[in-house]
């Protein structure tokens, strides 16, 4: 098969991945082999790409939003069947065993692994997930359109969950820092539970997805909301704004920063930034229950992904374009 490698991280123009030839993989216990129809394209691919985050395994494959049908069935796997269409997200395996995975925290499973990062990932003709970690799919949805709900759409989730977003959503005041894969798709989750999002982004494209979107405001990545919010989801790596999004929450309002990587934060002034009980959280990785339950609230509540498409030997290409913000959605490679 053919598949993307990263040998040597650094930055983009350095060329860090190759394409080449590299043997089928082969499903061991409890695994399965599928074979890749669409990946999508994340910023998380572009980290590891470049050296941001530490390198876990030499030559990984990036690539977790994976979208194929099951081609070969490892040892114990009697749950799926071949020729399943399943998808493949970045949480790659949990122990199982320890006090967070007991709790239901398994995003917190301190030997947790991961698609593209720990084990090679989507950025190829073939991968192996975990069959008890791949998911069925909701058929409201082409392949294309499927790839960027793995981890944008499942991130973007989780992320709402912890800026602190119920399902009846009514009269929420959100703000959405970023506005690319994983925004657009977290701002019509909120909509659709009945918030008033408010978009701050760079770019005049992303802007008009937004508002196309129906979100309430669209303005600079600089700009203060029109109003004050009860919650606020951070997509950005650039850490030096985060005091200003601190100010611009309400009484009881909630940050949660959803990428796996930022740059430092200034000093928080307590007064400004964190009195009357102001909150700022992480978001690591997602449950997979957080993924049945969005891939479910899809189904439910059709989404418009935004995607552009391009062939899986274009995947250096896409990242560059990425990196560029050449696109407002997500880009998505084909195979």
């Amino acid at each position: 098969m053919y598949a993307w490698h990263v040998n040597h991280p650094g930055p983009l123009e350095s060329s860090p991945l190759t394409f080449q030839s590299t043997p089928d993989p082969e499903p061991g216990l409890g695994e399965v082999l599928i074979a890749v129809s669409t990946c999508g394209v994340c910023r998380t691919d572009l980290h590891v790409s470049e050296g941001d985050l530490p390198v876990h395994r030499d030559g990984v494959t990036p690539g977790h939003e994976v979208v194929g049908t099951v081609s070969a069935l490892g040892a114990g796997v009697t749950d799926l069947r071949v020729g399943d269409r399943v998808g493949l997200a970045w949480l790659h395996s949990t122990c199982g065993t320890c006090r967070y995975c007991r709790a239901g925290a398994e995003n917190l499973c301190p030997a947790s692994t991961y698609t593209g990062w720990d084990v090679n990932g989507g950025y190829a003709e073939y991968a192996i997930g975990q069959a008890s970690f791949v998911y069925p799919l909701p058929d409201a949805y082409d392949d294309e359109h499927l790839a960027p709900l793995l981890c944008a759409g499942i991130i973007g989730y989780r992320a709402l969950k912890r800026a602190g977003m119920h399902e009846d959503a009514h009269g929420w005041r959100l703000g959405l820092w970023g506005f690319g894969g994983s925004a657009h798709l977290a701002a019509q989750v909120a909509i659709a539970a009945g918030a008033r999002v408010h978009v701050m982004t760079r770019e005049p494209a992303s802007r008009e997805l937004a508002l196309s979107l129906g979100a309430a405001s669209a303005q600079d990545f600089t700009a203060d909301p029109p109003e004050k919010l009860d919650g606020a989801v951070f997509f950005a790596p650039v850490g030096d704004h985060i005091p200003a999004v601190m100010r611009a929450l309400d009484r009881g309002g909630v940050l949660a920063t959803a990428g796996i990587y930022l740059t430092d934060i200034p000093t928080l002034h307590y007064e400004q930034d964190l009195f009357y009980e102001k909150e700022i959280r992480s978001v690591t990785s997602n449950t997979r229950e957080d993924g049945r339950e969005f891939l479910a609230f899809a189904q439910r509540h059709p989404l418009t992904v935004d995607t552009h498409p391009y062939p899986l030997d274009a995947a250096a290409q896409a990242l560059a374009d990425l990196k560029a913000g050449a696109f407002a959605g997500a880009a998505v490679l084909t195979v």
